[in-house]
Order: structure tokens, then sequence, then C-alpha cells
């Protein structure tokens, strides 16, 4: 039996060009080196599962000149050093990271010190990294690597070259994760691929783990209907059947819809934010400037113009706006289930109150003339 490899292991980049959704950073840092400026403390901070470390070991093996093609080689050099500083945040952890830095490689130029999630340090051990930091010797070099920066305390800040990373835009994970099934030879629909993007929330490390999820339960071929079943995802289609019944004001389907998403296993409170992020991508629709902010599949974005263009402006606007405080009101409610069905009961008469306020304004107005 083969040991098995996760997908964010086995396809971890290995060089700067395979690096998704990060060219910012990837540009200047291969600058850097090749015009030999690389800076010696330098801090990469951004959302988790983006490139952070895996930048930080390309750069260590690049300034020795150490070139892998094994993307399971890790620490395929001895002079690369790493610090998970959340299991090792004490002083004493930084003082035996000071004293090997005494030492200069035994072979290659540079030795590479990688601090994970350096925001985990104490505050003495900060303060005993300081001088180290500010004065290295000239063979070391400090990659710090963070997901929260204004945890990291401003006398460290001031002596890095500070490197922030971006969410990974959907189109990229997607993209990512098509040439990885191409060469696992695995059939996969767009729209499952689109799915696992959005999940993922711009990291790409997530996305990895999500498709090989998925791809465990349901072999070579992976459904968009498998995706949203595995993650446990409310499909596209419970907003479109919900919003269309609450626009022609048929109250019973819709409390008919949402009692069956209660009895799927989903929660109110999800399902009110996620209706929310329905009509905010239906207003997007509106204007073809905007569409380009429609983070979907082309099938899907046809459905989304086809009920944007069914649907007025205002009532949008108002649906999204109950849907808003229905959100910010939820937790504080005793009774949630009956809180969701009566902001959507109150959608469903939108139209019938939009006319009676519009008949109420027209008669003020001609009791005025």
């Amino acid at each position: 039996m083969e040991n098995f490899v996760v997908s964010a292991r086995k396809y971890r980049p290995v060089g700067f060009e395979e690096v998704v959704g990060q060219d910012h950073i990837t540009t200047t840092l291969k600058n850097a080196i090749d015009n030999e400026q690389l800076a010696q403390a330098m801090l990469f901070c951004g959302p988790r599962g983006v490139g952070k470390t895996t930048c930080a070991r390309i750069v260590a093996r690049l300034i020795n000149n150490q070139k892998s093609d094994n993307p399971l080689a890790e620490n395929d050099t001895f002079n690369i050093y790493e610090l998970d500083a959340a299991s090792n945040s004490g002083v004493d952890d930084i003082r035996n990271l000071i004293e090997q830095v005494r030492y200069p490689p035994q072979q290659g130029k540079y030795k590479v010190y990688i601090i994970d999630e350096v925001h985990m340090l104490s505050s003495s051990a900060f303060n005993a990294f300081l001088k180290t930091l500010e004065e290295p010797p000239s063979y070391a070099i400090f990659i710090l690597a963070t997901t929260e920066k204004h945890k990291v305390i401003p006398t460290i800040l001031s002596r890095c070259q500070i490197y922030d990373f971006e969410r990974i835009e959907i189109s990229d994970i997607s993209t990512q994760l098509k040439m990885i099934a191409d060469k696992e030879g695995i059939e996969v629909e767009d729209e499952a691929l689109n799915l696992i993007a959005r999940k993922a929330d711009g990291a790409m490390r997530d996305a990895l783990s999500m498709f090989d999820l998925i791809v465990t339960f349901s072999g070579k071929k992976v459904s968009y209907q498998v995706t949203i079943d595995t993650l446990h995802i409310l499909d596209y289609d419970y907003y479109f059947r919900m919003t269309e019944a609450l626009y022609q004001e048929n109250t019973t389907p819709a409390l008919l819809l949402f009692d069956e998403i209660l009895r799927k296993g989903f929660d109110g409170h999800d399902f009110i934010l996620g209706l929310s992020g329905h009509f905010r991508d239906l207003l997007v629709c509106k204007d073809k400037e905007t569409l380009s902010l429609l983070t979907v599949s082309d099938t899907v974005k046809v459905k989304y113009k086809e009920q944007a263009e069914a649907i007025p402006m205002s009532y949008l606007l108002t649906a999204l706006n109950l849907a808003n405080q229905c959100d910010i009101q939820y937790k504080s409610s005793k009774n949630q289930r009956l809180h969701v069905e009566l902001c959507l009961l109150k959608m469903a008469h939108l139209n019938a109150a939009i006319q009676l306020s519009q008949a109420q304004l027209s008669d003020t107005t001609k009791k005025k003339a």
C-alpha cells in the first residue's frame, strides 16, 4: 500500500513561477535575489494558506543556489532552520535560535531562519530577539511569517521588510485545481471547482484539502452535486427558488422551502446570510460594469442575469435591508426560526407594502395640490 500524500504537499510550489496569485510578492523577491538586494529581515504576512511559508522556503533554496525538483523535500538543505512560534514561544526557544546564529554555514552562503506564526512569541521572546534581528551576521537571513501582523510589536515591524500576501482570486484557485485534476486523471465539473474555490475563501491550502476530501468520497469523477453534498453547502437553486417565491408573494412555498433547508441540517443564520449574498449578487447583475464582481461560473451567471432582469432594484434593496436586520438581531432572538420566518413573510409582502406606500404618497400629493 503506497503512502498517500495530500495535494497541498504533493503540489507545493518549488519555484516562484509555480506560486499562485502572489505575483507582486514573487516578482519582488526574485528581483531582490537576482540583484543581491535581499533584506536580512523580512516579514511575510497575510491569510492562512496563501503561500507565506512556501515562498520563504523558495527564497532559502534560491539564495544558496540549491534547486529542488522534489516538492516533498521541504528541508533539502542544512541551511534552512524553521521554528514554529505557536509551540516554541518562550524566551529560551529564541535564545537557542540566537545561539545557532553565531555559527556560519558549513556549506552554502547563507543560513535562513524561518519563524512561523511569529505573533505567538511572548513579549520577553520578542525583546530577546530584537538585537539579533537589527544587527544580524552577514550570512543570516530571517523570514518571519504571521497571519496577524497587528499582534507583532512595532519594534519588530520596524526592523523588517514587510511583504503583504493577498487572498488568492477564485479564478486562480479554480485554474490550479483544474491543472491538478488533469494531472491526476480526475474528471471534474467547472461549477464544482468554482464552488470549492469560493468556499476556500482565498486560501489555496484549504481548497486543496477540500478537493482531496471530495475526490476520496467520489473517486475519479467530481460533480457539482457531490461537491455541495460533501461540503454541506446550500445549492444556488435554493436561493433562486426562495427569491422567486418571495417576489411572487407565495408565502406557503417560501416557508416550506425554509423548513426543508432546516431539516437538511443547515443553520437559519447561515441561510439568511446566504440569502443576503444572493440579493447582493442580483444587484451586481443590474449593471454590466459591476458584472465582473459576480464570482460564479458562466452557467450560473446566466441564471443570475435572468432573475435580476425580472426583479426591480427597489425590491432587492428593501429585501436586502430586511435580511441585514434579521442577521443583526438573529443571535439575540429567543425564537430564531420564527425570527427568520417573520423576515421572509415581510419580504413576501414587500410589493404590497411598496404599492400602499406609493398610493399614500399619491393621495397626499393630490390633497396638497
